[in-house]
């Protein structure tokens, strides 16, 4: 299944690249575009997190998350985002003697509506949804879930300064499993430096508001570097980031995380 995925997207990056703008958009321009969440432009981000000390047994934990973007023009005015989270899981046993797990974990789909035109404040807002598609127990809740998601952003000068937050609820699913309620915020911080490098700091701050008080909050802090390149005419975004996690619920959350990105851009300008 894994493979499966990747040669999906990875034709669907490849086929439209001819499609790409005679104008090419500067290396500025595009670095700018990729850390903005609500950029009139398609691409494939594939996000590699490794989770060092989860669980019970304090194993690690790996997630590759497959996050197509993908813009709509509802007017002239008015611009509809699809951000989709696949994640690939490859989970440790809770106990001894239990195995690891692979699989395909429950897939996250936001849509973010707003200005199609906007000033240096940047926003959107819509539903997110929560589906049971994971591909083992271990792996995900069984639980359909929706809720509210918003992003705001200001680009200044060299700065792209952000936050994206979102609130989901189940509504339906396996009744033997656990309700969800969980609430995410990512803020993100960036500061562009020449050559297409930047700095950056994007931890995921997670509520799980069904939890006892003591294991609500994952708390992660840290940051590190990425960089714009272009392979032929195909603009490639790459990041490298750490976490360590201040705040983490016990026996569960990991210590700290190591964050790969790599990310496709299909600019349409």
């Amino acid at each position: 299944m894994k493979r499966l995925l990747y040669a999906i997207l990875f034709m669907a990056i490849f086929v439209t690249v001819p499609a790409l703008h005679a104008a090419d958009p500067s290396t500025d321009d595009l670095r700018q575009a990729a850390q903005n969440p609500m950029a009139n432009m398609m691409s494939f981000p594939f996000q590699n997190n490794t989770n060092f000390g989860y669980g019970p047994l304090e194993k690690t934990q790996n997630i590759t998350n497959i996050q197509p973007v993908i813009p709509f023009d509802l007017s002239d005015n008015w611009l509809l985002i699809s951000r989709t989270i696949a994640p690939l899981i490859s989970q440790p046993g809770f106990y001894d003697g239990q195995g690891r797990e692979f699989g395909l974990g429950d897939i996250n789909q936001a849509l973010f509506f707003g200005p199609n035109k906007p000033g240096k404040f940047i926003w959107g807002a819509g539903p997110v949804f929560l589906l049971p598609t994971a591909t083992d127990s271990r792996l995900g809740g069984k639980k359909w879930g929706a809720g509210p998601a918003a992003v705001a952003l200001t680009i200044q000068g060299p700065w792209v300064i952000g936050a994206l937050v979102q609130n989901i609820w189940s509504f339906a699913g396996d009744s033997d499993r656990a309700d969800v309620n969980q609430m995410l915020t990512q803020y993100f911080i960036n500061y562009n430096l020449p050559n297409g490098w930047y700095l950056t700091s994007s931890p995921i701050i997670t509520a799980n508001w069904e939890a006892d008080s003591d294991n609500i909050w994952t708390v992660p802090f840290g940051g590190g570097f990425g960089r714009l390149f272009k392979i032929g005419k195909l603009p490639v975004n790459t990041q490298l980031q750490a976490f360590y996690n201040v705040e983490k619920p016990d026996d569960l959350g990991p210590d700290w995380t190591l964050r790969f990105q790599i990310q496709f851009l299909l600019p349409k300008w």
